[in-house]
């Protein structure tokens, strides 16, 4: 036995780090009953024991001051919100900044680590839809417009991961959706 377990185990409230051990066990136990089958990886030891290791669990957020002064924070990766913890997803959010103006609305993504034939981008006149997957690496991202455009008239490159779109704004309705082929 440890000094530091030898002097909590004497203390009053080492019922607590007792119970405080417990609850992070279930925790854990928890957390790793809703994690997508692809995040769980095991490999045998040479002891002949398994190593179960989760992930990656990515998560970041951005946060800048828009032209009104006021701020705003976007997030990105793949944990979703849920209770009683954030769940993780199997793809990951990628960052996305949209920038109207009157004439059009650009939208920039960061999709590090795929190349532009793994890429799959719709618009449709109010939003734009986003994934890509290259390996194990997932990315899907619905974005909301600002206003309507002209999905024929999206213009999209990609260049060391990032894609830039550039959407001329519309007045009125469009088809459903339109496939964009990325330069």
């Amino acid at each position: 036995m440890d000094w530091f377990e030898d002097w909590f185990g004497r203390r009053p409230f080492s019922r607590f780090f007792r119970e405080l051990d417990r609850a992070f066990e279930e925790m854990f136990r928890d957390f790793s009953a809703m994690m997508p089958k692809e995040f769980i990886k095991e490999r045998k030891l040479p002891d002949g024991s398994v190593e179960r290791t989760f992930g990656p669990i990515i998560y970041g957020y951005s946060m800048t001051v828009g032209p009104d002064g006021k701020p705003q924070i976007r997030t990105f990766g793949n944990l979703r919100r849920g209770l009683p913890y954030p769940a993780p997803s199997a793809h990951r959010e990628p960052l996305v900044e949209v920038i109207p103006s009157k004439e059009e609305i650009r939208v920039a993504i960061e999709l590090p680590g795929v190349r532009k034939e793994d890429i799959d981008l719709r618009v449709a006149e109010d939003r734009l839809t986003v994934s890509a997957q290259r390996g194990e690496v997932k990315y899907f991202k619905e974005v909301e417009l600002p206003g309507k455009v002209d999905p024929k008239s999206a213009e999209a490159s990609y260049i060391n991961g990032l894609l830039d779109i550039i959407l001329k704004r519309a007045e009125e309705k469009g088809p459903a959706g339109e496939r964009v082929v990325i330069k």
